[in-house]
C-alpha cells in the first residue's frame, strides 16, 4: 500500500479551532462512554491489576460501533498497562535513590501516579470535547 492509498483508506481527521484532531461524528453518548473509559483509571486505587479489565471490557463491547470509542479505548487500555509498568520501574528505581538520599528519593515513586492522574483528567476532557488524545509516556500495545 503506497502513501496515496493509505491516505484514502485512513483520511486525516478534521482539526478544531484549538488545533486538535476531533471526530465530528461522535455523538454525546460516544463521548461520555470514552470519558468513562479514561476515568476507569480511578479503579486502580481499589483493585490495581484487575482494574485494567474495566476499560478492556468496555472497549471490547463497543469498539465495532464507533471509531471514536475504538481509538479512546485503545489509548485508555495502553495507558493503564503503561502506568502499571512505569509504577514498577519507578518503584525499583526509587529504592536505591531513597536509600542514598535518606528517604527523599522515595518521592520518585510518585511520578507515575501523578502522570496517571493528570493524563486521565486531560484525556477525559478531550473525549468530552470529541477530540482524540494521546497520553504522554504511553507504550502502544494495542
Amino acid at each position: 500500500m503506497d502513501a496515496q492509498q493509505a491516505q484514502e483508506t485512513h483520511p486525516q481527521p478534521p482539526v478544531n479551532d484549538r488545533g486538535r484532531a476531533f471526530d465530528p461524528d461522535a455523538d454525546s453518548s460516544e463521548r461520555t462512554y470514552a470519558v468513562y473509559m479514561h476515568l476507569s483509571l480511578l479503579a486502580h486505587l481499589l483493585m490495581s491489576f484487575i482494574a485494567i479489565l474495566i476499560p478492556l471490557i468496555m472497549w471490547h463491547t463497543k469498539k465495532e460501533d464507533s471509531p471514536f470509542i475504538d481509538d479512546h479505548g485503545r489509548e485508555a487500555i495502553n495507558f493503564q498497562i503503561s502506568i502499571v509498568i512505569w509504577t514498577i520501574v519507578f518503584a525499583l528505581v526509587s529504592v536505591p535513590i531513597g536509600i542514598l538520599t535518606c528517604g527523599v528519593g522515595f518521592v520518585v515513586a510518585l511520578v507515575p501516579h501523578i502522570l496517571g492522574i493528570v493524563g486521565m483528567v486531560l484525556a477525559a476532557q478531550a473525549a468530552n470535547r470529541g477530540e482524540f488524545y494521546r497520553y504522554p509516556m504511553n507504550i502502544r500495545f494495542l
